[in-house]
């Protein structure tokens, strides 16, 4: 687990496995509210035909998306 977040709310992640372009919803910390620590987890949405989908996913397993894509 990484303790410093490298990806922010916005910024658009893939799998490294593959799958859909999704946003970063919100950057997971320890604790109440948002003072707490980085506890290595990112709250990800993306669509999926229509439907708006959301998941949480560990930063080792995202890639950040280049926005010239």
């Amino acid at each position: 687990m990484s303790n410093k977040a490298i990806y922010a709310v916005g910024d658009i992640v893939k799998l490294k496995s593959g799958g859909p372009d999704m946003t970063v919803k919100e950057v997971i910390k320890n604790g109440i509210g948002s003072d707490g620590p980085f506890n290595g987890n990112y709250r990800c949405q993306w669509f999926a035909g229509k439907k708006l989908d959301n998941g949480v996913f560990p930063q080792e397993s995202l890639l950040k998306v280049n926005s010239g894509e």
